[in-house]
């Protein structure tokens, strides 16, 4: 039953997935009528405007939403199996803040670096945040307490934060930063989702490979290792796939919140606590909350858009909530 359960869900997620996608080429801030969304798609001119706009800008950024948010779902989950933490993710662990502080170094001191090292940056901001939380709450020792996990998260990413708009009021690059930490996928061309899409799809894949070490480290460390499981091995792996896939996600799109941590647990409402069903079903229900959330951001205000970061917040902090009152309640 369980796996009838995964495979409906996922067969019913790509479709869903597509139509969401068909929706971001023909819906935007420009209105573009559908005959030219067709002709662009099956026969492009490309000294139409409108075809360019569709092939080289609502493309790259419908392809863009779809490993962002597979990237960040997917992320989300192992960071809770592993941590055994429902409230984990990248965001409220400190990764994306540490990318961002390691971007904004990269716009105050070589603006002309391009996007190879943009991406290089992200993983590295990335990883110190990582290793700064661990650290702080004893990752070597057996047991981390996910609470403290959690809060330590929350102050490394408050204090990285603090550091990057200290650095953009020092070196006059707020509105650059700011338009970034604000969280968008409008500025993903061809070119970045190129060098991007294949640390993606070879993360996500070692995700999928991974999956029922996540799901035994997700028992417990004591309970792992009793299954014959190298724990300290298995969870350098997982936080290595996790790196991975936030800071490229965070390179194209800034550091969205959010995404990590409410769709694994949706996804786990139809298909179980099984991460070999879990990282699938992320894979589809965040390309498809990321793609949903972008065609809001473009439209609700056009020809004006909202940064797709404050969709995901003003869903996203209720969500938090939630999830905080039925841990405590003991519901999860």
């Amino acid at each position: 039953m369980s796996r009838l359960r995964t495979s409906i869900f996922l067969i019913g997620g790509v479709v869903a997935v597509a139509l969401a996608a068909g929706l971001s080429l023909f819906f935007g801030s420009t209105p573009i009528p559908p005959d030219q969304v067709l002709e662009a798609l099956f026969s492009p001119d490309m000294a139409n405007q409108e075809h360019v706009a569709i092939l080289e800008l609502r493309g790259p950024r419908t392809v863009g939403c779809i490993l962002v948010g597979a990237a960040f779902a997917v992320a989300g989950a192992i960071m809770q199996g592993v941590t055994r933490n429902p409230l984990a993710d990248s965001g409220l662990l400190g990764i994306n803040a540490g990318a961002a502080f390691a971007l904004a170094l990269c716009l105050a001191l070589l603006p002309g670096m391009s996007f190879a090292g943009v991406v290089g940056c992200s993983f590295v901001g990335a990883t110190f945040a990582l290793a700064v939380v661990f650290g702080a709450v004893s990752f070597r020792r057996r047991n981390v307490d996910p609470v403290l996990l959690v809060l330590a998260g929350c102050a490394v990413g408050l204090f990285l934060t603090a550091l990057a708009q200290g650095v953009a009021i020092f070196f006059n690059i707020g509105y650059s930063l700011t338009f970034w930490t604000a969280g968008g996928v409008a500025g993903i061309r061809a070119d970045t989702l190129a060098m991007t899409a294949p640390f993606i799809a070879a993360a996500l894949a070692a995700a999928w490979v991974l999956a029922r070490r996540v799901t035994v480290l997700s028992l417990g460390e004591d309970a792992a290792a009793g299954l014959g499981v190298n724990v300290g091995a298995s969870r350098a792996l997982c936080l290595l796939v996790v790196l991975v896939l936030a800071g490229a996600a965070v390179a194209l799109a800034g550091p969205v919140a959010f995404v990590g941590l409410m769709v694994p647990h949706m996804v786990r409402r139809f298909v179980g606590s099984d991460y070999r069903a879990v990282i699938p079903a992320s894979v589809v229900g965040g390309a498809l909350l990321m793609l949903l959330a972008d065609v809001l951001a473009r439209t609700l205000m056009a020809p004006s858009e909202i940064p797709i970061g404050v969709i995901f917040a003003i869903v996203g902090v209720p969500f938090f909530i939630w999830c905080a009152r039925r841990e405590a309640m003991g519901l999860e």
